[in-house]
């Protein structure tokens, strides 16, 4: 047993009450933020670091994909304002319609952007309607969504504890550089990506872990001619790019992409395993064991690929992309095979690429006046490696910041809240809750007649 210490108990001033409150402001954060507010409620939005966007803006992990199935895109909603207002900004990328195919033509105009089914078999693989943007977009959109809609925000806001009475939430303790405080709602939602809150509340959960990395950009990349390059001379590129990626330790496909930024790459590696996202020392031999790879692969490009000979380390992502940690085992715990038959639930409340997730699957068995959205939802570790892409974990934050509204609207607990009037209160908010199955899902006739 290791030695522990007791510390008096915690006193901290209350410092804000909601209707609301949101605790982690990563995208399924931010999307239960605004929907909740839109739909009328009072929101506190509570962030550790210093800006919004988790994932996406401080782990630069800088495609959105996952949301399409065939040709219909599947997950809308807040994520399309994010899409539509950095495009504005001349910070997001995404191929237009009529190059949504299977061509070596679009491959060679659509590859290195990340837009493309990696789901396919195919090759090329067809390009499919997927988004690259610039992370700091992302953060000054987070900014102006939350503005706007009139959230409070609370960054430089640590969890620390939930305050839980006569087992509901009724509350959460941050640490800040003020000493502790205390933040109070009617319903809290846990969107920290690790269920820190609903962990310390008591809730069930699984732990696994899956792959670690740290995102790095390089600045002062010629695109053009690493494209050339590759498209003239693919075998011998093939093999330069092998040799990085055995370097890196692991990484997808592409192990570089193009951004809006002329000049920027950005490199979604290395893949690491054997991390633990929860625990600090892992964390940190992970740090450091990312950024030697990072370093070596570096010197390497300079001389051995085209296009990289001026190529400088821009910057390496501010938090580590954990893709795994603790999972809720909630009222429903959606499987591997929920997912990869496309079951469709009569309370789904939001899609993925063309999977469903039930509204049960955000709800805890143990606890009431707690909602958890994005990827610590209630599904198997098989389930989840599979079903936890930022924008389907957008659209859970989406539904779960309405039924949080709704709940304290019609004055019920968060668990008896209708689906349907989720549902119903999605699709104004313009998301698709997967209410409407379709033509490849499967329909399990029982759980829709209990249901």
């Amino acid at each position: 047993m290791p030695q522990t210490v007791s510390l008096d108990a915690v006193e901290a001033p209350v410092v804000r009450r909601s209707d609301v409150v949101v605790v982690g402001g990563g995208p399924a954060g931010v999307s239960a933020a605004v929907a909740a507010a839109r739909a009328g409620a009072d929101v506190t939005l509570l962030e550790r670091y210093s800006a919004l966007g988790g994932l996406a803006s401080g782990g630069m992990v800088l495609v959105l994909d996952d949301m399409i199935n065939g040709n219909e895109i599947t997950v809308t909603g807040v994520v399309d304002e994010y899409v539509e207002r950095m495009a504005k900004l001349g910070l997001a990328v995404y191929p237009p319609v009529e190059d949504r195919r299977s061509s070596p033509e679009m491959w060679a105009k659509w590859g290195r952007w990340g837009a493309f089914d990696f789901h396919s078999h195919t090759n090329p693989k067809p390009v499919c309607y997927a988004v690259a943007f610039d992370p700091d977009g992302w953060k000054r959109v987070s900014n102006d969504l939350v503005r706007e809609s009139g959230v409070n925000l609370r960054l430089h806001s640590w969890f620390s504890r939930p305050v839980v009475q006569d087992g509901a939430v009724k509350g959460v303790v941050c640490e800040t550089k003020s000493g502790p405080q205390a933040v109070m709602g009617d319903v809290v939602i846990d969107t920290t990506g690790d269920i820190d809150v609903a962990s310390r509340a008591g809730a069930s959960y699984a732990q696994d872990n899956y792959l670690v990395t740290l995102v790095f950009r390089l600045g002062g990349v010629d695109t053009a001619t690493a494209e050339r390059f590759e498209q003239e001379n693919p075998r011998e590129a093939r093999a330069i790019n092998r040799k990085i990626k055995r370097m890196l330790g692991g990484a997808w496909e592409l192990w570089w992409l193009k951004t809006p930024v002329p000049g920027v790459v950005w490199c979604n590696c290395p893949h690491m395993t054997g991390f633990d996202g929860t625990d600090p020392v892992s964390l940190t031999e992970a740090e450091f064991e990312a950024r030697t790879r990072i370093g070596a692969v570096l010197d390497h490009i300079k001389t051995d690929l085209p296009g990289f000979e001026n190529a400088y380390l821009l910057d390496v992502a501010e938090q580590m992309g954990v893709r795994q940690t603790r999972l809720l085992q909630g009222e429903y715990v959606v499987t591997k095979e929920d997912v990869t038959s496309r079951r469709h639930f009569a309370d789904s409340v939001s899609r993925g690429r063309d999977y469903y997730t039930p509204y049960r699957a955000l709800l805890p068995r143990d606890v009431d006046q707690l909602l958890v959205a994005g990827r610590h939802y209630s599904a198997t570790p098989e389930a989840q490696r599979i079903s936890r892409e930022i924008p389907p974990c957008m659209a859970m934050g989406q539904a779960a910041g309405i039924a949080a509204a709704t709940a304290v609207e019609q004055g019920v607990m968060v668990r008896d809240v209708d689906p349907a009037v989720i549902q119903r209160r999605m699709r104004e908010q313009g998301a698709d809750p997967g209410d409407v199955p379709a033509e490849n899902a499967t329909i399990d006739q029982i759980e829709e007649a209990v249901a």
